[in-house]
C-alpha cells in the first residue's frame, strides 16, 4: 500500500480482544480474558500510591533539602515550581496519558510515528541497566536496618575487628561540604537515583586526612569492604549477599502476581515514609537547634535567583524526580481503565510527590539543626547531600538521640520501603515490555517475576564484591546523563509536532470527554522542549569524569561508561532504519514519509472506542501556519 492510499485518514483496526470497558461491572469479566490476562489495578488507590511510590524516591529524602538550602531557601521554590509546571507536569501528563490510551508499555506507544520505535527499546535499556544496579542501595539499607539491632550500634564505635588506628569517633561530625553541585537522579524514580554528582557515595572518603570517624569506617571497611579499585574485584561480601538476596525476594513476593499484588503491598510501602517522616519531624522539633536547622532550611535569598546554575538546578530537580523519559509512568498508566481521568490523576500525582520533597525537607534540617548545635558549627557546614547523609551523617546523628537503636530503625524502614517502591516500578515496567512482546507471559505472572528476579540477583552479584562501589558509581554516573533529557525532548516532538498535539488532544478526549487545554499544548510543543534542550546542553557542558573519593577511574573504564551512556541511544537509528524498510510505498522516499505516520497497531485499548478511532494522517497538512493553528490551539485550517 503507498502512502497516497493510506489517504488523509486512517481507520486503526479494532482489536479482536476486547478489553473490559468502564460500564462493565465485576462480574463481567470472565467474558474479557484478554484483558484480565494482562491485569488491571483492582481499585483506583492501588495505581495513585504505587505513582507515588515511584516518583517519591530517595533523592526526595536525601537531594532536596540541601539544594533547597544551598540555592536561596524558600526562594528556590520559585524556579523549583516554574519547572515543574512548565516541564515535570506537561511531561508526566503525556506519559500517563500515553500509556492509559494504549493499555501498552513504552514498546508500543512509538507505533504512533514507527520511525521512532528505537525510543522505546532505549527506554528498556535504561531500565534494564538500572534494576540492574539500583536494588544495592537497597541492599546498603537493609544492611544498617540489620544493624540497627545491635547495641550499641556498631558505627559508634572504634574497637571493632574493621576499624583502623585511625579510627575516632566524636559526639558530631562535620561533614564535608560540596559545592558546584550539578547533579541529577533517576528515580527520584522515585526516578531514580543518586541526584548528585559530586556528592556520590563516596565523596567523604579523605584520604589524606590522618583520621577517619567511626561511621566512615563502618561504611567503607564493614558494609562494602572496598577495595582500592576497579581493578581488585575481590570476593563476594557474604553478609551483604545475604542482604541482597533478601532484597530481591521482597521484590519478587511483592510483584509475584503483578500489579494486583503491587497495588496491595503500596498501602504500606507508599504511606509508611509519611508516617515515619512525621514521627522524625515530631522528634526533631524537641531537639536543641531544630528551630535554627528549620529556618535556614526555609530562609528566602532572593539575590540567587540571578544565579542561572539556581535556575538549571531546579529544572534538574524536577525532571528527575518525577521520572518522565524513560517507561515507568507509561507502564503503570497503562493498567488504568480507559476512562480514567488522568489529567487530574497527573496534577494531584505531581503536587505531592514535589510537596514530599518539601516536607521531607523539615524532617531532615530538624536532625541536622541539632547537629550542627552540638557540634558548635553553622548548619551549612554540618548539611550534606547524597548518600553521604543517609549513610554516615544521619546515622551519627541518631545515635545522639535516646533510645538510638530505635530512632536508626525508624529512619532505614522508612528509606528501605522508599526504594522498595522505586524498584517495584522498574521491574514491573521490565516485566510488562516483556509480556507486551510475549503475551503468552501474561498468564505466567509469577514465573514472569521469578524469572525477572532470578535474573537481576544473578547478574548483580558483583555489586557486592570489593569493586561493587566503583561499578555502581559507573553505571549510574553514565546511564541516565544525556539519554533521559534526549528521550523526553524526542517525546515533545513526536507527540506535539510529528503525530501532533491535536491528533494527542483527540486521543485523550476519547478518554476524559474534553480536550486538552491549551496552556498544556504550548507547553508539549515549545516551551518543555526549549527547556529540555536546556537541560541537556546544561548537562553536556557540565560533563566531568566520575570519580570515588580520589580515585580516578582509568581509561578504558571510562570508555565503557562511554559505551553505557550511548546503549540507550544506539537504537535510535538502527530502529529508524528497520520501520523505513518495513514501512509501504514504491520508493524510499514514499516509505520514509510513511514511516513517520501511525501504524495499524496504533489504537485505543477499549473495543467501543477504537469501533470508531481515526487519526490524521497527513503531515503538515495545509502548511506551517495551519499546523501551529491545530497543534497550539486546536484550530483546523
Amino acid at each position: 500500500m503507498t502512502t497516497g492510499q493510506k489517504g488523509m485518514e486512517m481507520y486503526a483496526e479494532c482489536a479482536v480482544e476486547e478489553p473490559l470497558s468502564d460500564d462493565q461491572s465485576s462480574n463481567d469479566i470472565e467474558s474479557n480474558q484478554p484483558e484480565v490476562e494482562r491485569g488491571r489495578w483492582s481499585a483506583k488507590l492501588d495505581y495513585m500510591l504505587s505513582m507515588i511510590g515511584y516518583c517519591v524516591g530517595l533523592g526526595n529524602i536525601w537531594r532536596f533539602p540541601y539544594l533547597c538550602m544551598r540555592n536561596g531557601g524558600g526562594a528556590f521554590l520559585i524556579p523549583f515550581l516554574f519547572f515543574l509546571l512548565a516541564a515535570g507536569l506537561p511531561l508526566y501528563f503525556m506519559e500517563v496519558s500515553l500509556g492509559q490510551f494504549t493499555g501498552r508499555g513504552c514498546f508500543h506507544v512509538w507505533e504512533a510515528s514507527p520511525i521512532f520505535k528505537g525510543i522505546g527499546v532505549g527506554m528498556f535499556n535504561v531500565l534494564f541497566v538500572v534494576t540492574l544496579y539500583y536494588n544495592i542501595i537497597n541492599t546498603w539499607t537493609l544492611y544498617y536496618l540489620g544493624s540497627s539491632f545491635i547495641s550499641p550500634l556498631p558505627w559508634t564505635g572504634c574497637d571493632n575487628d574493621w576499624n583502623t588506628p585511625r579510627c575516632f569517633h566524636r559526639s558530631s561530625i562535620m561533614t564535608q561540604r560540596i559545592d558546584n553541585d550539578t547533579g541529577y537522579d533517576l528515580y527520584n524514580a522515585s526516578s531514580t537515583i543518586l541526584q548528585d554528582h559530586n556528592a556520590t557515595v563516596s565523596s567523604v572518603i579523605k584520604a589524606s586526612s590522618n583520621s577517619t570517624t567511626s561511621q566512615e569506617e563502618f561504611w567503607f571497611h564493614r558494609v562494602l569492604t572496598i577495595s582500592r579499585g576497579l581493578d581488585e574485584v575481590g570476593g563476594l561480601n557474604w553478609q551483604l549477599t545475604l542482604c541482597f538476596l533478601g532484597a530481591w525476594l521482597v521484590v519478587f513476593l511483592c510483584l509475584i502476581k503483578g500489579v494486583k499484588s503491587l497495588g496491595k503491598v503500596v498501602y504500606v510501602t507508599a504511606t509508611l515514609p509519611y508516617l515515619l517522616l512525621a514521627v522524625i519531624l515530631i522528634k526533631g522539633l524537641t531537639l536543641p537547634g531544630a528551630v535554627d536547622g528549620i529556618l535556614f532550611y526555609i530562609r528566602p535569598d532572593f539575590n540567587k535567583l540571578a544565579n542561572v546554575q539556581v535556575w538549571l538546578e531546579a529544572g534538574l530537580q524536577v525532571f528527575y524526580s518525577l521520572g518522565p523519559g524513560w517507561g515507568p509512568l507509561i507502564t503503570m498508566a497503562s493498567y488504568n481503565k480507559f476512562r480514567n481521568n488522568c489529567y487530574r490523576d497527573a496534577v494531584t500525582l505531581t503536587f505531592i510527590s514535589e510537596g514530599t520533597s518539601i516536607f521531607g525537607g523539615f524532617a531532615i534540617f530538624t536532625i541536622v539543626g541539632f547537629m550542627a548545635h552540638q557540634a558548635g558549627k553553622p548548619v551549612d557546614e554540618v548539611v550534606q547531600a547524597g548518600p553521604g547523609l543517609a549513610y554516615l551523617v544521619y546515622p551519627e546523628a541518631l545515635s545522639q538521640l535516646p533510645f538510638p537503636n530505635l530512632w536508626a530503625v525508624v529512619f532505614f524502614v522508612m528509606l528501605f520501603t522508599v526504594g522498595l517502591d522505586s524498584q517495584f516500578a522498574t521491574v514491573e515496567a521490565c516485566m510488562t515490555a516483556v509480556s507486551d512482546i510475549v503475551p503468552s507471559m501474561r498468564r505466567r505472572k509469577a514465573l514472569l517475576a521469578f524469572l525477572t528476579c532470578s535474573f537481576f540477583v544473578l547478574t548483580g552479584l558483583i555489586l557486592c564484591t570489593k569493586s561493587g562501589l566503583y561499578i555502581f558509581q559507573l553505571l549510574d554516573w553514565y546511564i541516565a546523563a544525556f539519554s533521559l533529557p534526549v528521550f523526553a525532548l524526542l517525546e515533545c516532538i513526536v507527540f506535539g509536532w510529528i503525530y501532533g498535539a491535536d491528533n494527542l488532544s483527540r486521543d485523550i478526549e476519547m478518554m476524559l470527554g474534553r480536550g486538552v487545554p491549551v496552556y498544556m499544548r504550548i507547553m508539549w510543543c515549545i516551551v518543555t522542549p526549549v527547556i529540555l534542550t536546556l537541560l541537556l546542553i546544561s548537562t553536556i557542558y557540565t560533563y566531568r569524569p566520575p570519580m570515588v573519593g580520589d580515585y580516578t577511574y582509568p581509561l578504558y573504564a571510562r570508555a565503557i561508561g562511554w559505551l553505557v551512556a550511548a546503549l540507550p541511544l544506539i537504537p535510535i537509528p538502527v530502529c529508524a532504519l528497520h520501520a523505513v524498510r518495513k514501512s509501504p510505498g514504491n520508493t524510499w522516499f514514499q516509505r520514509f514519509y510513511s514511516s513517520f505516520q501511525p501504524s495499524d497497531k496504533w489504537k485505543p485499548i477499549s473495543a467501543r472506542a477504537c469501533e470508531k478511532y481515526k487519526v490524521d494522517n497527513k503531515l503538515f497538512r495545509g502548511g506551517f501556519k495551519a499546523v501551529v493553528l491545530r497543534n497550539l490551539l486546536g484550530k483546523n485550517s
